[in-house]
């Protein structure tokens, strides 16, 4: 099973856009930084340590990597979302 995932990306920074159920299913989502955001039932986990947390993960329980489609922005509004914390 091949899951689909948004990559969220500015000039400054990049988020990959994650169901909360996912990282549970995973077993990470106590691993996941404040660096990484929240909205709703959705993380978008920053890309320089939770992204690789993440694909560490997805690739030992899936045995391939998640599907990613990037989304370019200028100024993207994920910046302003609330700072995670485990749900």
């Amino acid at each position: 099973m091949t899951h689909k995932y948004t990559f969220h990306c500015d000039p400054g920074h990049g988020w990959l856009e994650v169901p909360f159920s996912m990282l549970r299913n995973l077993q990470i989502e106590d691993k996941i930084t404040p660096y990484s955001y929240m909205k709703g039932k959705t993380a978008f986990l920053e890309e320089d340590c939770d992204l690789s947390t993440f694909l560490q993960a997805y690739r030992l329980r899936f045995g391939h990597d998640p599907n990613m489609a990037e989304l370019h922005t200028e100024d993207s509004p994920i910046r302003g979302f609330q700072s995670y914390r485990q749900p």
